[in-house]
């Protein structure tokens, strides 16, 4: 028998399932599958770093249908004893037991500090941190608001899920929004919350989701990464004890990934 040697903690953020329609979402699910096959000889640990689905509300009895390629392999890692990560996103906020209960996660609502391989990790979703954004710093008070999940929960599921899902076809998920645009490191609010908060946290690397752009910066001998996403750029993160880094998913390949900031601020 082949031994396996699990050695490596995977990252990977914003698959944003169920948008822009069933076709593409069923693809894009294919590649996540056949990513997590891939990986699955050496993972270690597996960070789903939120906005997994487009949309998740669980009522008492029902949840959101499809999706069950995806939930399937995340019980056969836990069932493998692989620990698995799953954060809760500005889309799929709405979790409450359901994915712990039947498919052994961690869930995990905000940020998560760890220590693994002797570095000190803090991980997020990102949405609501740094400055700026106040709007959606509101809403989600409101949406987190037990009372407001309530409220949802006594619509009858086949409308509160379309009414969800009309709402959501107005995101950037729905819309191929890829967030191309980098403006520089200090209008990064993600960045700006990390250069901030660094002394506080002393982390060794901050790792978030929710910005759709694959990001890397160094913070004071601390390394920020944001994940991308699974729309356009196919990235996640990969730490093997001693380097994180970004890659990408690419014709059932694992390739580098280079950043925009680092081709904009540290070419080699």
């Amino acid at each position: 028998m082949v031994e396996i040697s699990r050695k490596k903690i995977y990252f990977a953020s914003d698959f944003h399932l169920g948008v822009p329609d069933y076709a593409s979402s069923r693809k894009r699910e294919e590649q996540i599958i056949a990513w997590l096959n891939h990986i699955e000889s050496d993972v270690e640990e597996l960070f789903l770093v939120g906005d997994i689905f487009d949309f998740w509300f669980e009522y008492k009895s029902v949840v959101p249908k499809g999706f069950v390629r995806l939930l399937g392999k995340i019980a056969s890692f836990s069932d493998q004893g692989i620990p698995v990560h799953v954060f809760c996103g500005n889309h799929d906020m709405w979790m409450f037991g359901y994915l712990e209960q039947e498919l052994g996660i961690q869930l995990h609502r905000d940020e998560f500090q760890f220590e693994r391989f002797g570095k000190k990790f803090f991980v997020a979703h990102g949405d609501g941190l740094g400055p700026g954004d106040q709007g959606y710093k509101f809403i989600k008070k409101v949406f987190r608001n037990p009372l407001s999940q309530w409220a949802f929960a006594r619509l009858h599921p086949n409308f509160g899920i379309w009414l969800a899902s009309y709402f959501s076809k107005t995101s950037r998920a729905s819309n191929g929004n890829e967030d191309a645009l980098y403006i520089g490191k200090q209008r990064e609010w993600l960045y700006q919350f990390v250069e901030k908060e660094h002394a506080t946290f002393q982390a060794d690397y901050y790792i978030f989701g929710h910005r759709h752009l694959p990001l890397k910066f160094e913070i004071n001998q601390a390394f920020y990464f944001n994940l991308g996403e699974w729309l356009n750029y196919f990235t996640f993160g990969s730490f093997d004890g001693e380097n994180f880094l970004l890659q990408t998913w690419k014709n059932n390949v694992i390739e580098p990934y280079f950043t925009i900031s680092e081709q904009n601020e540290a070419p080699n």
